[in-house]
């Protein structure tokens, strides 16, 4: 059974993701507010945090980014009243793996943390490991070397360098890296592709903003360079 934590501070929503979820044979576990929430993640180690972005006290922002570098290997799902572009890429640049813009659909965002676990839970079955130039991937244990280095990437970042380097030199386009990351028909934008490209950048590449490895594709997308 996965375990997931709800970090929400309305009782009404936090309730009915609580039905919502035990329905689908997931164990929950409640947090009301920020300073709970990353208490109860530490304690508990849910498999996914559903993440409010606006909570009393500490905020969602703070909680992703002190999750992330807690958990590097746990989903996290953004849930934000806010649709602007600005509020959604604050959240994955802290270090989110997905965000859902209230109200949201239940069959949707159960989708979106189903999609999350079956792409980990095939990662752990497989035992490969891939390798390009100075990169190592172990596929086993999700971990990711640089000259022997451990690199921390968050699942999203993991899954997309996977893709890259088992495809060097061919180009994908942002819908592909949609479909193949996100591993359903995305109900978002393709922005989500570029944030997660420049994060996945400033941890692998000597220089970010002249990247040697993962190039832009100019009017397509992205490819990766041996």
């Amino acid at each position: 059974m996965y375990k997931i934590l709800i970090v929400e501070d309305e009782d009404s929503i936090r309730g009915f993701l609580n039905i919502n979820f035990k329905r689908n044979d997931f164990e929950v576990i409640e947090a009301a507010n920020g300073e709970e929430g990353i208490q109860k993640a530490l304690l508990e180690k849910p498999d996914v945090t559903l993440l409010d972005l606006m909570l009393p006290g500490i905020d969602g922002y703070k909680v992703c980014e002190v999750l992330r570098k807690e958990h590097p290997k746990m989903g996290i799902i953004m849930l934000t009243a806010k649709g602007q572009d600005i509020d959604k890429i604050m959240g994955l640049e802290y270090g989110a793996d997905d965000y859902v813009v209230k109200p949201f659909n239940p069959i949707e965002l159960t989708l979106r943390v189903k999609s999350l676990l079956r792409r980990l839970d095939i990662e752990d079955k497989d035992t490969d490991k891939i390798e390009s130039g100075e990169f190592l991937i172990d596929v086993y244990s999700q971990k990711v070397y640089k000259n022997n280095v451990e690199i921390d990437l968050t699942p999203k970042e993991y899954m997309m360098l996977k893709i890259f380097m088992e495809n060097p030199g061919k180009a994908f386009t942002r819908d592909e890296l949609l479909n193949l990351v996100w591993d359903y028909n995305f109900f978002g934008d393709s922005k989500i592709v570029d944030v997660n490209i420049r994060r996945l950048r400033s941890k692998i590449e000597d220089n970010p903003s002249v990247p040697d490895h993962i190039e832009t594709v100019w009017g397509t997308g992205y490819r990766w360079k041996e």
